[in-house]
């Protein structure tokens, strides 16, 4: 940390055997320079060589209990920068990135906010686009960005709204439902996403089964029941 300017940033990110996506992922934040005052690598578990890599880019390891939500309620626990930028493992950031967080963090009004990026997967094929528009749309109608878009928070208004809660799935629904659609706020760049579980699970099928698994939150069923049907 060089600068008072990196001193206001903590990254933190969760991982369980992360692969190749952390390197990327780390590769896009060096970007940012003397913006980013430390990187909070929130460990499930890992026995890849991941962990390793990232100790050596300055990262630090802290140990979690596993599963998404502990780690990054973890990790922001041990974070010391006025803001905290949460970011998937399997997600990097785009070009400009920095200068809008910047432009974020500079705005006063922001203090109680939240921002957002854009969703894009690394795929050229047509419905990888399709499935950009779908969450383009979520975002707009519903206001609920989900973590591999990103979040960008202060600090202090993470705590004022009780931070990320020990859930194994709907971590990220839950914490932006706090905040609420009027108090989350697009950035104008690119996260972009691996598409590996798309090709995986099908463009269809995949989103249908998150629709779903939405659907059903929204009616009750308890996180750790969605966390099954999940997989």
């Amino acid at each position: 940390m060089k600068s008072s300017t990196a001193d206001r940033l903590s990254v933190v990110i969760p991982t369980l055997d992360a692969g190749p996506g952390l390197r990327e992922c780390l590769g896009a934040l060096a970007a940012g320079g003397d913006l980013v005052g430390e990187i909070l690598i929130a460990d499930g578990g890992s026995r890849d060589a991941g962990l390793e890599e990232a100790a050596s880019a300055g990262a630090k390891i802290i140990a979690a209990p596993r599963g998404r939500g502990q780690q990054l309620a973890r990790g922001a626990d041990a974070a010391r920068g006025e803001w905290l930028l949460f970011l998937h493992a399997d997600t990097r950031l785009g070009e400009g990135w920095a200068d809008r967080v910047k432009r974020f963090i500079a705005d006063p009004a922001h203090a109680s906010r939240a921002g957002y990026l854009r969703f894009r997967l690394a795929d050229d094929h047509p419905a990888a686009r399709r499935i950009e528009r779908l969450v383009a749309w979520r975002c707009t109608a519903l206001g609920l960005p989900y973590g591999d878009q990103g979040l960008l928070i202060a600090r202090r208004f993470y705590r004022e709204l009780g931070g990320y809660r020990p859930m194994p799935i709907m971590e990220d629904v839950d914490l932006v439902r706090r905040i609420g659609k009027a108090r989350l706020v697009p950035l104008a760049c690119d996260t972009v996403t691996s598409a590996a579980r798309y090709r995986r699970d099908g463009y269809v099928r995949r989103p249908l089964r998150n629709l779903a698994c939405l659907a059903l939150y929204f009616l009750g069923v308890s996180p750790r029941r969605l966390a099954r049907l999940y997989g």
